[in-house]
């Protein structure tokens, strides 16, 4: 963990750019849990941020104007730090890729007689459960 900041891409976010709050993590745990404050979250503004201005509309787009990352997996606060900071870095990352356009696709023939089959065979078997008509 380098006291510089993080890397994302090619771009560096500098350690005064990110918010970083310890809490005590829930759960159990006895005292150790109860007394240190070992929970991470590490935030982004990102309209705050030295990222370019194409990434910043991207990724205020995508996750919001504020991005956040949780560690609470383990009883080393110092641990959870480099953990939320990993998580953070994967998450702006992935957020950055761009996507491919999502393809149309519609269900085979078959697809469409099967799930009809399928509805009428429930349908029977709700019909079944009711209480006979009386006239």
């Amino acid at each position: 963990m380098t006291g510089e900041g993080i890397t994302v891409g090619q771009w560096l976010i500098p350690e005064s750019e990110l918010e970083e709050r310890f809490d005590t993590p829930g759960g159990p745990g006895g005292q150790h849990a109860n007394r240190n404050e070992t929970a991470v979250t590490l935030r982004l503004h990102v309209a705050a941020s030295s990222l370019p201005e194409e990434a910043k509309e991207t990724l205020t787009r995508r996750l919001g104007p504020v991005v956040e990352a949780v560690a609470t997996d383990t009883r080393s606060q110092w641990r959870n730090r480099a953990l939320a900071r990993e998580r953070l870095v994967a998450k702006l990352e992935r957020a950055l890729v761009d996507r491919k356009p999502r393809k149309k696709t519609k269900p085979s023939k078959a697809a469409r007689e099967r799930r009809l089959a399928a509805k009428k065979v429930r349908g029977e078997v709700k019909q079944k459960r009711r209480p006979p008509e009386s006239d």
